[in-house]
């Protein structure tokens, strides 16, 4: 019987920063490279990366030999390795979906992994380093030489392609790969899963303004939670970010996990002390009073808004909130939020890009029905499709990986503290999906009034938990 070898590495330029990964395919018995691949995937810590390259390693063996293959894994990643051997938890709720992606597909294959240093993984560090590098310019990674192929499902998918990848991490018909044998053939696509069935009924139930708030916040991130668990009996936590896969870990913290109890269960409190993540939406704007699309436009507060974000600037004043930090989507109407909070809180508001709402294109400012007549077919793949943007916008999924990379930030940079983000309805939903492991259905039974505020405990000893969401007794 056949057996492979797969090398795979990612990182990243700033961690999180201009991200990308790379993963080569080998015949184990001669070291022959039978497929390569990598792709930019924009903005995105390290271990981010380093699971994407893996998911795309082994889907690429899948598509090359089928169920049953026998493969040794190999990366620089000590994480990476240790955490899908088994022998230490994936305590990350970022990573958590990644890791479950990755695990479903090697139960698939007959697979050994092995740690190696990465001297010793010089092919995938070095696709990985050019997708970075792709990354950086705003560029799609391309393979020199490769050429479009037929993938099973009928689509051509090659080199020059969007690095963005589905969410969740599945390789979804991104980045280029290109066969050296002629068994070989092109990574499968990995369809979306969105799985969209909602009537458009049930959609127009939601208030379309900022977001669309129902015709809303796909993105499929964490749709694995069937498969939950910590896919080890280790104690480490992700020490977020291991250098780009050196294999070393943070001191401090693995002192600090290898001494937690086991995971929170709800019977009993946490162990540890939480990082608090309050989310509040922002008050109201003309866009959201008359229901329309709110991306990247930049309308101001309504005097009504200004109301709202005094209202909550009270409620944070007192018990027991102790806000300690703030961050802010860059947007004006979540900036002037946050500011009326900060300045009666006596803190600085410090921007964070990544809390931004989603850029919905040529959509902007119009309603959902006037979308839905110009746009039609558009506003269906939309719908049904994650991977799919608006015209001249951001697709859900872009967003869900961006606002994942920031919320690992925010808590890792914050560890024990208060802190309070300013942000709209795609951001403060995937951040609520996340944490709840939550499938994408669940996103059409969430609705986010204006100025509503909502909560997330995060614990090193166990998984995040929502402790409060869309409040809005102070506006009453």
């Amino acid at each position: 019987m056949t057996s492979y070898v797969i090398e795979a590495d990612g990182g990243s330029r700033g961690n999180p920063g201009p991200a990308g990964y790379g993963a080569v395919v080998k015949d184990a018995a001669d070291g022959q490279v039978l497929v390569e691949t990598a792709a930019s995937i924009g903005t995105q810590t390290n271990n981010v990366a380093e699971y994407r390259g893996l998911i795309a390693g082994l889907t690429s063996l899948l598509a090359l030999a089928g169920d049953g293959a026998k493969v040794e894994v190999r990366m620089d990643s000590k994480l990476v390795v240790e955490q899908m051997a088994g022998r230490w938890k994936v305590k990350n709720e970022g990573l958590r979906p990644l890791a479950l992606e990755a695990a479903a597909l090697a139960r698939r294959l007959k697979v050994t992994w092995r740690w190696i240093p990465r001297e010793k993984n010089k092919d995938a560090d070095r696709l990985a380093n050019e997708a970075m590098d792709a990354a950086a310019k705003g560029r799609a990674w391309t393979l020199s030489g490769a050429t479009a192929t037929e993938t099973p499902g009928g689509r051509a998918s090659g080199a020059g392609t969007s690095g963005s990848g589905a969410p969740g991490g599945r390789p979804s018909g991104t980045g280029a790969s290109e066969s050296r044998a002629s068994k070989s053939r092109a990574s499968k696509s990995g369809a979306s899963e969105s799985g969209v069935s909602e009537s458009r009924e049930d959609l127009l139930l939601f208030d379309t303004g900022d977001l669309g708030n129902g015709a809303s916040d796909l993105g499929d991130l964490g749709d694995r939670a069937s498969d939950a668990g910590d896919l080890g009996a280790g104690d480490l936590d992700d020490p977020g970010g291991d250098g780009g896969g050196s294999g070393t870990t943070t001191r401090e913290r693995a002192a600090r996990t290898a001494t937690s109890t086991s995971p929170g269960t709800g019977w009993r409190p946490p162990t540890s002390v939480a990082t608090s993540l309050y989310l509040l939406r922002h008050g109201e704007t003309p866009l959201s009073v008359e229901r329309r699309f709110s991306g990247l436009g930049d309308p101001e507060l309504t005097p009504n808004g200004i109301a709202q974000a005094e209202a909550a600037a009270a409620k944070l004043a007192g018990k027991p909130y102790g806000v300690q930090v703030i961050v802010s989507s860059p947007l004006r109407r979540a900036r002037a939020t946050a500011e009326i909070v900060a300045a009666r809180a006596g803190l600085e508001v410090v921007v964070e890009e990544g809390l931004r709402e989603t850029d919905f294109g040529d959509w902007e400012g119009h309603t959902f029905t006037e979308i839905q007549r110009r746009w039609p077919d558009e506003l269906a793949a939309w719908l049904a499709d994650p991977s799919a943007a608006p015209p001249g916008g951001e697709s859900f999924g872009e967003a869900a990986r961006r606002v994942q990379a920031t919320g690992d930030l925010l808590v890792e940079r914050y560890e024990g503290k208060t802190i309070l983000a300013v942000s709209h309805v795609t951001p403060i939903k995937m951040l609520l999906r996340f944490a709840l492991l939550a499938p994408l259905g669940a996103l059409y039974r969430m609705h986010l009034d204006l100025s509503a505020l909502s909560l997330i405990e995060y614990y090193a000893d166990g998984p995040a938990v929502v402790k409060a969401f869309n409040d809005t007794s102070h506006l009453r």
